[in-house]
């Protein structure tokens, strides 16, 4: 287990960002999805000790949309995506299966205002009671069962391919988990049963998630006491792929999240829970509360911030932590 990140570039500027920080690995958003472009990303990333090791794949509109017969093309694409991942050596590919906005740049997380945080910074926040849920999404009503529907159809077509090729699949919640927001029923609410649900469409361990400890508590009433065993469970059956390390004050219908030590859930006993259970990937930002002052330069990443590297300090405080107490104990 190790410190990660996700959406940087292979720049000079943000490879020289992550290895000062002691982040050795990391998920990139890339110019292309090609093996020739994502062999050359690894390359510029490995000149500076980083290992790039997933990629973030976009949105498959027509897939969540169920939309006929564009669907089975964008299931060919991201076929092609997994061979080409395998061609340049990753270990997977990461995915959103989020119907709500999907066609909406930006929508796959809906939010309220934000609110104030410590030292200035504002946290993003959902409120249900603010929240304009009568307007329909472009998808309509659509209920869990057809949800699930449309996640088997996806599943059942690209898995094989990823155990062809050896490229895990990791799909990353919802966010937020509810009931219905905007007429649709999202697949990961009740949080505990949809992650099950969802991880036995198919029988794989090509299949699995990225798994965002922020959005599996946003769906819990009470997060400190019911996220740990969600967690444990999921790893000791070895379906998570990546951590995006968040914490939140609140919970279902009412929540902000905060800065990882400060939040309702005790994220030191969720690294102990993964340590225990053998997990062997990275725990990455997600997310950071925002600042005015805190702005990356011009053409890099938006996450070459004080707020990332002060949660990649915090991660590996924690995985040290968890490691020295386990030989203590041994």
């Amino acid at each position: 287990m190790y410190v990660g990140t996700q959406y940087f570039g292979t720049s000079k500027h943000e490879m020289e960002f992550l290895a000062r920080h002691g982040v050795t690995h990391f998920d990139a958003s890339v110019s292309g999805l090609d093996a020739d472009t994502l062999l050359r990303h690894r390359e510029e990333a490995a000149a500076y000790g980083v290992e790039l090791e997933m990629i973030h794949i976009p949105p498959q509109h027509n897939v969540a949309l169920a939309r006929d017969p564009a669907r089975d093309r964008e299931i060919e694409t991201v076929c092609g995506f997994i061979e080409n991942a395998s061609k340049a050596g990753l270990r997977g590919l990461n995915y959103n299966f989020c119907i709500l906005n999907a066609e909406k740049a930006g929508g796959l997380v809906q939010r309220t205002a934000p609110r104030a945080g410590r030292g200035g910074t504002s946290y993003s926040s959902f409120r249900l009671s603010e929240y304009d849920n009568e307007t329909l999404s472009e998808a309509g009503v659509v209920s869990r069962e057809e949800a699930f529907e449309r996640a088997a159809y996806f599943l059942e077509r690209i898995i094989p391919v990823a155990e062809e090729y050896k490229i895990q699949m990791a799909c990353h919640l919802n966010d937020p988990p509810s009931p219905r927001l905007n007429g649709v029923e999202k697949w990961n609410w009740p949080v505990f049963e949809g992650l099950k649900r969802f991880s036995e469409l198919v029988d794989s361990p090509y299949h699995g998630f990225n798994f965002c400890c922020g959005v599996a508590a946003e769906g819990l009433e009470n997060p400190a006491e019911e996220l740990p065993p969600i967690v444990q469970y999921f790893a000791e059956r070895k379906k998570i792929f990546n951590v995006h390390f968040r914490n939140i004050r609140g919970g279902l219908h009412d929540f902000c999240e905060t800065w990882p030590d400060e939040g309702d859930v005790d994220m030191y006993q969720l690294v102990k829970i993964l340590h225990r259970a053998g997990y062997p990937y990275m725990l990455m930002p997600d997310h950071s509360p925002l600042h005015p002052d805190d702005r990356p330069p011009a053409g890099v990443s938006s996450r070459v911030t004080q707020a990332w590297a002060f949660q990649f300090g915090y991660i590996i405080a924690l995985i040290q932590a968890a490691t020295k107490e386990s030989k203590a104990r041994s």
